[in-house]
């Protein structure tokens, strides 16, 4: 008996060193997959082979953006669940067209938008000056799309070709600039907001002050709009070939149209010049192939997405450096303008500051560029900015600001200290104006029976409570304090624009300007590109235009998050399906945070404005 019971211990013996064995090498394999997966993920992924004969399809997805800046919980969701990104970089379009243009191995571009949104006319300006040179290097843009919305089509308008789907529409409606007015149901639930501002034409705090838009407010707004909407119609015009007037006859004309066509959207929009040609997507892919051929893996056309394209061509190795200050760093605020770090998506003060201050001890960058996107937000945070650019040019290194689709407010003060301030026709621009808004509760309070009482030391103590209605020694000095920041605004534009102060006073007031406009009243030098804007840097620095590299600084991230972010971005797929949810509730809660802070200058005075204009038709998809 103790003898097969010896025999049993040495099978189980035996059983359990076979099951540690194999769970030791499940381990190390796991750790060995990890390990390579990551070193693949951060060294780019697999590599990418560019064959000849291809189409180069510029596809983007989710906002256009200056510089990606997505969560990396985002990242992961978008990966596992097979979304599209939810960025995309306008300077990746940008790059690709201008590498491809002299790339024998890419035979022409295919542009398709109906993925993209959140685009500012002005990034699509530099979007068209890209596909303009592109096309002057003998290469050919074909657009097809399900439909386009005002945006995409301003963009594909300089297309050789623009292919529309038999059930699409080019939905132009032209640009408003609508808000909701809360003053009625503030008044009902007994808040009382208490607005402190300086400027005519501050409109941001109208919306919580009124039930309409005021009348200086509407003459402004329409000042601007008239001006974007006419660069628009001259992109329609040049790019098609069209009359003048064909934008306006294509949106006075449209229910007339539609009626005589019985509805159909796509006949309209080719008999009206818009588009070249209607066919469906399969129709598309075998007419291209005609040209480049048929991939048989896919059974679509010969071609590569841009951002593999990207990715093949950039892995080519950089030239070494020649030594000294040969770099121009470009830094981007993209964003509300925030007090402290700022999260996804802000710009955060304190860490703008540290990637100008890092730029200015940087010995091998010679000249920085700051590009801006930005509608403004906290005062504070803005004065950080200005004074780390401040701190630049006493170093002797140049600053160019180079201002996108919105550069307003805040988004201003950023740039007016900068030697040069390049911007586009239709940059959103001005709005010099700063305000402060207290909400109080104590009506609110009232109303459920809740009262506040009590005493202080002195006749401030306790003041600034928002249970509390403002006296009026607090209503004088918040409304002293938003004088004294708009006083150095205007001086300091004043200054730096060497433009008298009181000139600077008639076009501030809170107004928004056209870039053109802008350009006319001083408050920008230069239209261009932010190439244009590099160069010009470069040139402040005695650099010629093609003995410099372009040095993109980013917001840091911790190691955990660009580990997630890599790792998720290539092979997101092997996480557990189960984390899901998990993660797509987290990412609810950092966008509830996200609008929680976007307010929280530590003085509550703002220099923001709420002033893009109303510029696609999604919901006629």
């Amino acid at each position: 008996m103790s003898e097969q019971k010896s025999l049993l211990r040495r099978a189980f013996d035996l059983l359990w060193g076979a099951v540690v064995l194999l769970y030791r090498l499940t381990v190390i394999a796991v750790v060995v997959l990890v390990l390579g997966l990551l070193w693949l993920a951060f060294s780019g992924g697999p590599p990418v082979v560019v064959e000849d004969n291809v189409a180069l399809v510029l596809a983007p997805s989710g906002i256009l953006v200056e510089q990606v800046d997505v969560d990396p919980g985002q990242e992961i969701v978008e990966s596992f669940s097979g979304e599209m990104p939810s960025q995309s970089s306008l300077h990746d379009l940008i790059e690709a067209l201008e590498v491809a243009r002299d790339d024998e191995r890419i035979r022409f571009a295919v542009l398709k938008l109906d993925g993209l949104w959140g685009a500012g006319l002005a990034q699509l300006d530099e979007l068209r000056a890209a596909m303009t040179a592109f096309q002057a290097a003998g290469k050919q843009i074909v657009a097809w799309g399900p439909w386009y919305d005002q945006a995409h089509y301003y963009a594909a308008a300089q297309a050789d070709e623009i292919s529309l789907d038999p059930y699409g529409m080019v939905y132009v409606e032209g640009f408003s600039t609508y808000n909701n007015y809360f003053a009625e149901a503030i008044e009902k639930i007994g808040i009382q907001m208490n607005v402190f501002r300086v400027g005519a034409f501050k409109s941001a705090v109208e919306p919580f002050t009124r039930n309409d838009m005021s009348a200086e407010a509407r003459e402004a707004n329409r000042e601007w709009l008239g001006d974007l909407w006419g660069a628009y119609r001259d992109v329609v015009s040049s790019g098609r070939g069209l009359p003048p007037e064909a934008a306006d006859r294509y949106v006075g004309g449209m229910r007339a149209g539609f009626e005589e066509l019985g509805g159909d959207a796509a006949a309209y929009a080719r008999d009206q010049g818009l588009v070249t040609r209607i066919e469906t997507l399969t129709e598309f892919r075998a007419r291209m192939a005609e040209t480049v051929g048929v991939d048989e893996d896919h059974g679509s056309f010969r071609q590569i997405h841009y951002l593999d394209y990207l990715s093949a061509v950039r892995r080519a190795p950089e030239p070494p450096s020649a030594g000294g200050a040969s770099k121009v760093a470009l830094v981007v605020v993209q964003g509300e303008i925030v007090d402290g770090p700022g999260q996804v998506g802000q710009a955060g003060g304190d860490t703008i500051f540290e990637l100008l201050e890092d730029a200015r001890r940087d010995e091998e960058v010679a000249a920085v560029v700051l590009r801006i996107d930005s509608p403004g937000g906290s005062v504070w945070a803005a004065e950080q900015i200005r004074r780390a650019v401040g701190n630049l040019r006493a170093a002797g290194k140049p600053v160019v600001a180079s201002m996108s689709s919105v550069a307003a407010s805040g988004g201003y003060w950023v740039a007016m200290d900068a030697d040069e301030i390049w911007a586009h026709e239709t940059t959103i621009t001005g709005s010099i104006g700063v305000f402060g808004l207290v909400p109080t509760f104590d009506r609110t309070l009232d109303k459920l029976g809740i009262h506040t009482d009590g005493v202080g030391t002195t006749p401030l103590a306790g003041a600034f409570r928002l249970d509390r209605p403002l006296g009026a020694d607090a209503r004088a000095i918040i409304q002293s304090g938003v004088e004294k920041v708009y006083r150095d605004f205007i001086e300091g534009v004043a200054g730096a624009r060497e433009l008298n102060v009181d000139a600077v006073d008639a076009i501030a007031q809170g107004r928004v300007w056209s870039g053109a406009d802008a350009k006319q009243l001083g408050l920008i030098d230069q239209f261009g590109s932010l190439r244009n804007a590099a160069d010009a840097a470069a040139g402040l620095a005695g650099l010629a235009a093609d003995a410099y590299a372009l040095d993109e600084r980013r917001p840091p991230r911790s190691f955990t998050a660009r580990v997630l972010s890599q790792f998720s971005g290539s092979f997101g797929a092997a996480l557990p399906q189960g984390w899901l949810g998990w993660i797509e509730r987290l990412r609810t809660r950092v966008d509830a945070q996200y609008l929680l802070t976007a307010f929280n200058d530590p003085r509550g005075l703002y220099a923001h404005c709420f002033c893009t204009p109303g510029v696609s038709g999604q919901a006629a998809r």
